[in-house]
């Protein structure tokens, strides 16, 4: 008999947001705990997807109140969606727990995410490109000039706030800046696609290199290659932060930027960022949903998309030992496992090694490393522990949160590690280019 479903047509109540059905198709059977990165680390039900989905629901039925302990269990998730790869049912935990969490922050209105960081750095900031470039020049002059190690070997950085101070820290090394992308690239011999390049706003920031790397390995393989200058962020920031309206504000901005009937395919290079990408079409129940999910449909990650290409076989040896971390929102969100594996393969000299516990989060997720700096240390060490046991001198991810995190605790242990994305070693092979790690 079905149980009966109190308070969930309340605006007041969360569960208002869910379709209820997706609840009941957890069985509490727990096979997803031990692919839960929380679980794993605490052993705590409540931190399981199993015991999310509970509190979720009970807080749906009216038989649980939304207090501050039970908002701290489900804001801990890291929403990297291991549990939907693990689980026999094929429960959505994603559309549970993503609109959930939404509407369990506007309950408040603004005053939750109304302090100097959400309001100054993660939506005045991070989402614009152009903007976080330019308040990352004086980091870039300090860290060129040796001020800012200085700084932090002298701690003189704890006197900073503890989330800006995280950001310090994750900083990677300085880089030759090549310029912004034009707006198209042509084919390089026989064309065999038109393709969009999204360039994201953290990846045009800090990962202009793997975008351009990016763009030249679709070259290779026949693209043109469109970056629209109208594209905007995705939006995960602000809706994985509980701020659904200005994510669809970008969402409709980027529908505009890449007309879907120009290309054979949307591309992003940022696991994070196509996920939010093929969404477009769940997230918000409008007039716009089927265009949203029209425009979504064409959306790849650019591992997929070379995949299904069949691409040009990449000619310059690179000799390294090196090891693959899946991104929690390629593998669990987008489930792409063997793509890049594949494309990797097919680099001379190349040595990959099976990394242990891969389908485990680093503890990025997106901006989860300076929202919960504590569960996503744990990880962030469990992770660089695993890379030790590979012996490998180079991690690839095809994610930025993941590069930052697992970069920035390498340099923390004092460890050897070049971290870079799948694109920039086809684009070294394919130029016959040494890496200098």
């Amino acid at each position: 008999m079905t149980e009966p479903i109190a308070n969930t047509t309340s605006p007041a109540n969360p569960g208002a947001a869910l379709d209820y059905e997706l609840l009941l198709d957890c069985v509490h059977c727990g096979l997803c705990t031990a692919a839960c990165p929380t679980y794993v680390e605490t052993g705590n039900e409540n931190e399981s997807p199993r015991g999310r989905i509970y509190l979720m629901r009970g807080v749906a039925d009216g038989k649980l109140e939304l207090n501050e302990r039970v908002r701290g269990h489900l804001e801990l998730c890291l929403d990297c969606r291991a549990c939907e790869t693990a689980c026999p049912s094929g429960v959505q935990y994603g559309k549970l727990i993503e609109p959930f969490r939404v509407a369990m922050e506007s309950l408040d209105g603004p005053s939750r995410r109304d302090d100097w960081f959400h309001r100054h750095i993660l939506f005045g900031l991070f989402p614009y490109s152009a903007k976080l470039r330019r308040a990352l020049i004086p980091a870039r002059i300090a860290q060129r000039t040796g001020v800012l190690k200085l700084l932090q070997a002298t701690r003189l950085t704890r006197l900073l706030p503890a989330q800006l101070r995280r950001m310090v820290d994750m900083l990677p090394p300085p880089r030759r800046n090549e310029g912004p992308l034009p707006e198209f690239l042509p084919a390089i011999g026989r064309r065999r696609a038109t393709v969009a390049l999204f360039s994201g706003c953290i990846g045009d920031a800090m990962f202009r290199h793997v975008n351009w790397a990016t763009a030249r390995v679709l070259q290779q393989n026949g693209c043109d290659v469109h970056v629209p200058r109208a594209q905007a962020c995705c939006g995960a920031i602000h809706f994985h932060a509980g701020s659904s309206d200005p994510a669809q504000v970008f969402a409709d901005q980027n529908l505009a930027a890449f007309p879907v009937e120009r290309f054979d395919a949307i591309i992003n290079n940022i696991a994070g960022c196509g996920s939010m990408l093929k969404d477009y079409g769940h997230h918000w129940q409008d007039a716009r949903q089927n265009e949203r999910a029209a425009w979504s449909a064409k959306v790849r990650d650019v591992n997929e998309f070379l995949d299904q290409l069949g691409p040009v076989r990449p000619e310059g040896e690179i000799r390294a030992v090196a090891t693959y971390h899946d991104a929690c929102h390629l593998l669990h969100a987008q489930k792409i496992h063997d793509a890049p594996r594949r494309l990797l393969a097919q680099i001379p000299g190349l040595e990959l090694h099976d990394l242990p516990e891969s389908e485990l989060c680093c503890g990025a997720a997106g901006t989860y490393n300076l929202t919960q700096p504590e569960m996503s240390a744990r990880l962030s060490r469990r992770k660089l522990d695993n890379i030790r046991k590979t012996a490998a001198r180079v991690a690839i991810t095809s994610n930025a949160g993941c590069a930052l995190q697992i970069a920035r605790e390498a340099r923390d242990q004092n460890m050897q590690l070049a971290v870079v994305h799948p694109m920039e070693m086809l684009d070294w092979s394919y130029r016959g280019v040494k890496p200098k790690w």
